[in-house]
């Protein structure tokens, strides 16, 4: 049996003063990560994705397309993408797709670059506060959609027989929860419910399940332990699907993601 993981992990590292720029703000629905952009290969994250320059214009190359440089980029959910910047500064902001409504959302659509560059210079205004203020303080409490969009962002509903199987995952990233479960609880057939799901989510279930899991890892980077025992308590079945699992999707392997955590502050 697998313990819990806070039985099997350490204590959490603090952020110290000098290094009150690197955070990460884990919500449900949202994420903002403002630190070092690490050494990486393509990821592919399956949020709503935002990269902004904290310091000197970043190069970006998405799918397969050519390097660009820019000051702000979005990714939509699951496409490959290579980063490189100079002065090795990010900020990130990640937006779980689901229940987003795409279409109501100005800086979601091509070629809106001012909603997109509004969206970025307030990433930076949060970058800024928490480089002048004391880090800790601003957990009390944090309003990321506040901060960064005046409000919550349009939604949409799902099909309730796929919303269940949703939020199951994402109340429970950590579970071993297999599709044909889901579909027999969904009174659909196992072929159907894997149709019905990437039709209302836009991608596989394997692939949001593989998300939902990888995603949970960011918070236990800043954690004194031995990667094996995180990997088997947050729901791998080894310490090689784990570090596959992650270096897909982050575009790193999960020894240099923890490594590069050293001095982050989790607030969540």
């Amino acid at each position: 049996m697998i313990e819990p993981l806070q039985n099997v992990v350490g204590s959490y590292r603090h952020a110290t003063p000098k290094d009150a720029g690197r955070v990460m703000f884990i919500g449900m629905d949202r994420i903002l990560y403002c630190g070092l952009l690490g050494i990486r290969s393509a990821a592919a994250l399956g949020s709503i994705t935002v990269h902004v320059s904290l310091g000197s214009p970043f190069l970006i190359r998405i799918d397969k397309g050519s390097w660009v440089e820019t000051r702000s980029a979005l990714v939509m959910p699951n496409l490959p993408h290579q980063l490189q910047s100079s002065d090795e500064l990010i900020a990130t902001l990640c937006v779980e797709p689901e229940y987003v409504d795409y279409a109501a959302i100005p800086w979601m659509q091509p070629g809106s670059d001012a909603a997109l560059n509004q969206v970025a210079e307030r990433i930076r205004a949060v970058y800024a506060r928490i480089v002048h203020e004391n880090i800790h303080e601003l957990t009390s409490p944090f309003d990321l959609n506040k901060a960064l969009f005046d409000g919550p962002l349009p939604t949409r509903r799902l099909d309730p027989r796929i919303e269940s199987t949703i939020d199951r995952i994402r109340i429970n990233p950590y579970a071993q929860l297999f599709g044909k479960e889901c579909a027999d609880r969904s009174s659909l057939s196992y072929s159907r419910f894997l149709h019905v799901f990437r039709n209302e989510v836009g991608i596989t279930f394997t692939l949001f399940r593989a998300w939902k899991r990888a995603r949970s890892i960011l918070q236990h980077v800043t954690l004194d332990a031995n990667l094996t025992d995180i990997a088997l308590a947050t729901g791998y079945p080894d310490a090689t699907h784990f570090s596959h699992s992650i270096r897909r999707i982050y575009g790193m392997k999960p020894k240099d993601m923890f490594a590069g955590s050293r001095r982050l502050a989790v607030l969540s």
